[in-house]
């Protein structure tokens, strides 16, 4: 499969990042075994963690995916075989969160500890701490990375004059800098990313991992009205924002492109976010192993120009 460069940084990436947000939550650990073991058997490398996976649901505090990667790595050896991203920085169980240097030392030691290995390929900061001076932070991420505990670190949920200021500061004080940043993007959340943080990605050469990739599902067309976020877990949770008149649109427009094309509305969805020339790789996740035959379908679809034409207008905001 073709690998794709992350910014400036030497890891190779497949077109599509594993989302492991589920693992652990919706997914247990012998389904999230056969899950991850099918995604590396399609060809693809890089799967996206945090430590405060997965606190929104009730009992778990967070922790939970990382754990049930260590337990896979450790099973299956497969550790060498994946490029590992994991963050710091958002609440987690205790209520603890920043990205000051002994927290950021503190975290690091209890995440390679949950996955059960030594280094973390990709450290993103989770989302950007106002009250940690930048240098501190990266202060930080130069010891870890000359320990060997991480080897490129990221960026998430940052705005765009804050993701340029930090990037400023580690250049002129000759700290470790960014290499990829992580947005939320799909088809329904435009206007954030494409307003200004794109263009700084693009400015720095920052690799873009876009998360919420199918609105929590919502693209998938799974959800058409109130009584559809039954349907599971996040629907309540992450869904109900999507169901306004300009999510209709866009379900329309898929439904049309769908028929059109003869692919599901998942894979059209992913293709949208891979014709992007910004974005790297999306993040998706599956909850069975079936549903990756729509994800790895997208990583070799190019939508006809009047499909993305179509889907652009139903998506403008």
């Amino acid at each position: 499969m073709e690998k794709r460069k992350l910014g400036q940084s030497e890891l190779s990436i497949a077109p599509i990042v594993f989302g492991a947000n589920v693992c652990g939550w919706t997914v247990n650990q012998k389904q999230s075994e056969e899950i991850l073991d099918a995604f590396l058997d399609y060809g693809f490398n890089m799967i996206d963690t945090a430590n405060n996976y997965a606190i929104w649901a009730d009992g778990l505090n967070g922790g939970d995916s990382e754990r049930v990667l260590g337990q896979w790595f450790k099973s299956s050896g497969k550790r060498d075989k994946v490029i590992l991203s994991t963050k710091v920085g958002k609440t987690i169980g205790d209520g603890s969160k920043g990205l000051k240097k002994e927290y950021i030392f503190k975290c690091v030691e209890d995440s390679l500890k949950r996955l059960n290995t030594d280094y973390i390929d990709l450290y993103h900061s989770h989302e950007d701490d106002k009250e940690t001076p930048f240098e501190e932070t990266l202060e930080a991420y130069d010891v870890l990375i000359k320990q060997g505990k991480v080897r490129y670190i990221a960026s998430s949920n940052y705005e765009a004059s804050r993701l340029q200021e930090i990037l400023d500061v580690s250049k002129a004080k000759g700290l470790p800098s960014y290499v990829a940043h992580q947005p939320c993007y799909n088809l329904y959340d435009r206007e954030v990313y494409e307003a200004a943080i794109e263009k700084t990605c693009v400015d720095n050469g920052l690799g873009v991992i876009s998360y919420f990739s199918l609105a929590s599902g919502f693209l998938t067309g799974k959800y058409r009205n109130a009584d559809d976020l039954q349907k599971s877990a996040r629907g309540p949770l992450f869904v109900k924002k999507y169901l306004t008149d300009r999510g209709v649109k866009i379900l329309k427009a898929l439904d049309e492109a769908s028929a059109q094309t003869g692919l599901s509305h998942s894979t059209i969805s992913m293709a949208w976010l891979l014709s992007k020339k910004s974005v790297t790789a999306p993040i998706v996740s599956a909850t069975n192993v079936e549903q990756l035959v729509d994800i790895a379908k997208s990583a070799g679809v190019t939508l006809p120009k009047a499909v993305l034409e179509s889907l652009n207008q139903a998506s403008s905001y």
